[in-house]
């Protein structure tokens, strides 16, 4: 956890910028929460045209939504410094307008979740949690060139 899903609407990315955003969410990520980012998550989508509506119109121009669910235990000021840094960083990569991009975040509390065979500690236990990782399961996240 955290796991982030990026909708596009009538905009295409490209694997590039793909990898781009996902590097920026990860990095937000792991900068304003501590969170270890091997357990960040991002997930891409698009809509074809015609299945996008605001205010019950189709919708014809770019849009870019960003859902994030997060482990609960945050505060205020931490989750909007996070959304905004998202924000900043999708606009410039994907090359559209702040106003063209639509961010939300869930809590979740962390004993409601289970990411690599056990429940998720609550933030700040993240180094206690990782011990208990297997050897392999470690290895592979060292491998994968993740924060660690």
């Amino acid at each position: 956890m955290p796991t982030y899903k990026v909708t596009t609407a009538n905009l295409a990315l490209s694997q590039k910028q793909k990898s781009q955003i996902a590097s920026a969410i990860t990095t937000a990520h792991h900068s304003q929460t501590g969170a270890p980012g091997f357990l960040a998550q991002v997930f891409f989508s698009s809509t074809d045209g015609g299945d996008h509506f605001i205010g019950g119109s189709v919708n014809v121009k770019s849009h870019i939504f960003v859902s994030g669910l997060i482990r609960q235990g945050r505060s205020a000021d931490i989750k909007q410094k996070l959304m905004d840094t998202i924000l900043r960083q999708v606009s410039l990569i994907a090359g559209i307008s702040v106003e063209d991009i639509w961010i939300y975040l869930q809590e979740i509390p962390s004993v409601q979740m289970i990411e690599f065979g056990r429940f998720l500690p609550a933030p700040g236990e993240e180094e206690e949690w990782k011990r208990g990782l297997s050897p392999e399961k470690q290895a592979d996240l060292a491998n994968a060139n993740v924060f660690l």
